[in-house]
């Protein structure tokens, strides 16, 4: 038994999911300031280093808010490599995200669950590239934690949940490697994995 599942009995993957959800926001404030700088620029590098990522037309990334791995770096590259860079606003009432493409860190306020979300530019608005597209796109996708093979612990909106299904690009989870999993996550007949776990 595993540090994940210390205290954390329960058959209801739900169950099981908040409670982990809880242990891993602690895990990410005792890393503190500098140590998840650390990671964070490590898992920057390594997403710049990815194939899917160097190939990719555009991006599609969460703006990293608090002790969420940082995005910011990437997102800098992303702009440098003349790559579109596209961020999500919730559309209220659902589970879904509305891309907004961003060329610089201005056009963005306080949205949803607190949130820094991109102004509803409607001559903006990226089209999300479907399964089988072809697409040259990668995602980034935020997360409490993942384990080996690519599922994940969200915050519970299920926003990824419904993003992730339709998705024609390749998707990385960033991850903090205190937040990676040997075991697997319990996950539901909704939860998808992503494509690649980023970690450092």
């Amino acid at each position: 038994m595993s540090m994940w599942e210390l205290d954390i009995p329960s058959a209801d993957p739900e169950v099981r999911k908040k409670r982990l959800r809880t242990r891993m926001a602690a895990i990410r404030e005792i890393l503190g300031p500098e140590g998840r700088a650390r990671a964070d620029a490590g898992i920057a590098k390594k997403v710049c280093a990815h194939a899917a990522y160097e190939e990719a037309d555009t991006v599609f990334t969460y703006l990293s808010v608090g002790t969420e791995v940082d995005t910011r770096e990437i997102i800098r590259d992303a702009w440098s490599k003349g790559k579109a860079v596209a961020i999500p606003r919730v559309v209220k009432g659902t589970r879904k995200m509305d891309w907004y493409r961003i060329d610089d860190f201005d056009a963005i306020e306080k949205g949803a669950f607190g949130m820094e979300e991109p102004i509803a530019d409607p001559d903006r608005l990226v089209e999300v590239p479907g399964k089988g597209s072809g697409a040259k796109a990668v995602a980034l996708v935020p997360g409490f934690a993942f384990d080996l093979d690519g599922y994940r612990i969200g915050y519970g909106g299920g926003f990824y949940d419904t993003f992730l299904p339709e998705f024609g690009g390749t998707s990385l989870g960033l991850c903090r490697i205190q937040q990676l999993s040997e075991d697997p996550i319990p996950c539901g007949e909704h939860d998808v994995p992503v494509d690649f776990v980023i970690k450092a």
